[in-house]
């Protein structure tokens, strides 16, 4: 089965929870499955960090390209499009199809840039909301996310309650930790102080602060994995030679390693999007939004899905336990899933039959 990006259109304002406004905005994104006669089965799917709406399946252009959750959502899968309409949409600031700041500014005819008002989780969930209801949907069986994505899952169930039946949070928070915070700020200031971001006018001088966004991917990739998994994989283990070289070059594999997902990043994400959606995650803080979690999860009406993953350090199971147990106050629908997989962060992303087999039993 092959998929292609569709795109919506947002023709009004859309008023952004900073008090600026954005408009036309396009929206990316893909569907997987049919959607049954009453519009009563329906998946959103929502993204991390660096995600898209290529969410599953190979693509017309490419066959082979399968999208970053293809593990879970497909025929007999987790998320199975036999039974569901699956819908997966590029967030407002990212550069993979949705309006972000490497898009044209209608009124000046040139790319956003740092023009381009800061967007929330919250935004981004408003967005959505948009193409929903341009899909005539109006009930969703389900909304699941990942990391960022689970953000924007706890944003849907809050916001807007009587259009969840069900949420699934995988590997996320509801606020970052100061730690999380501070590693996402070094990676800004990396883009940033490149000499090539000129102060975010770089595409206007044709070039790109690479090495900055390489260097933010690098230690965010750092954050995704374990300990355990770094040193499984890795270890101490050299690159191509027998010896320490006593020189600056890469010696490490996991250098190289880093290295390499750093220059592929540059390939393919905009460093200006970068610094827009991880404010976006650092602004996402559910206790000063609402003065407490209880008050957060107040109004909820889904049954809840939480899972996290006991090697994941970024998101660690405590911010997990700490929603879990507010919704359980409230005597709300709440189910927890704690996985022992050693990959860390990242892991929700990665293949494992008794994660798919906890998600398709709870959907």
């Amino acid at each position: 089965m092959l998929t292609e990006t569709k795109y919506f259109e947002i023709s009004e304002d859309l008023h952004l929870e900073s008090g600026a406004t954005l408009g036309p905005v396009t929206i990316a994104y893909e569907t997987y499955g049919e959607l049954n006669q009453d519009k009563s089965n329906v998946i959103l799917v929502c993204h991390a960090l660096s995600g898209d709406s290529h969410a599953a399946f190979g693509t017309r252009e490419n066959p082979e390209d399968l999208g970053w959750w293809d593990n879970y959502i497909g025929p007999q899968k987790a998320i199975d499009t036999n039974k569901y309409f699956v819908i997966s949409s590029n967030v407002i600031g990212s550069c993979r199809g949705t309006t972000g700041p490497s898009s044209l500014n209608p009124r000046t005819k040139k790319p956003y840039a740092l023009s381009f008002p800061v967007v929330t989780i919250q935004d981004m969930v408003k967005a959505q909301t948009l193409l929903i209801h341009s899909l005539g949907i109006k009930y969703i069986k389900a909304v699941i996310g990942g990391s960022m994505g689970g953000m924007q899952a706890l944003a849907w169930a809050i916001n807007y309650p009587e259009k969840i039946e069900k949420c699934i949070v995988l590997a996320s928070t509801a606020k970052l930790s100061t730690q999380a915070l501070a590693f996402d700020a070094v990676g800004r200031n990396a883009i940033i102080t490149d000499p090539e971001w000129h102060n975010g006018n770089y595409s206007e001088k044709d070039t790109k602060p690479k090495n900055g966004l390489a260097i933010a991917r690098m230690i965010g990739h750092i954050t995704y994995l374990s300990d355990e998994f770094m040193d499984i994989k890795f270890g101490r283990k050299l690159q191509e030679q027998d010896d320490y070289g006593y020189h600056f070059a890469t010696e490490f594999q996991v250098e190289s390693y880093l290295k390499y997902q750093g220059d592929k990043f540059v390939n393919r994400f905009d460093a200006n999007s970068y610094l827009y959606i991880t404010k976006a995650i650092g602004y996402f803080d559910l206790v000063k939004k609402y003065g407490s979690l209880e008050n957060a999860f107040k109004k909820v009406l889904a049954k809840f899905l939480i899972i996290s993953f006991k090697s994941d350090w970024l998101y660690p199971p405590e911010n997990s336990k700490l929603m879990v147990n507010a919704l359980l106050k409230l005597n709300k629908e709440v189910s927890y899933f704690e996985s022992s997989s050693p990959y860390g962060h990242d892991a929700f992303l990665l293949k494992d039959n008794e994660l798919s087999e906890v998600i398709s039993s709870f959907i």
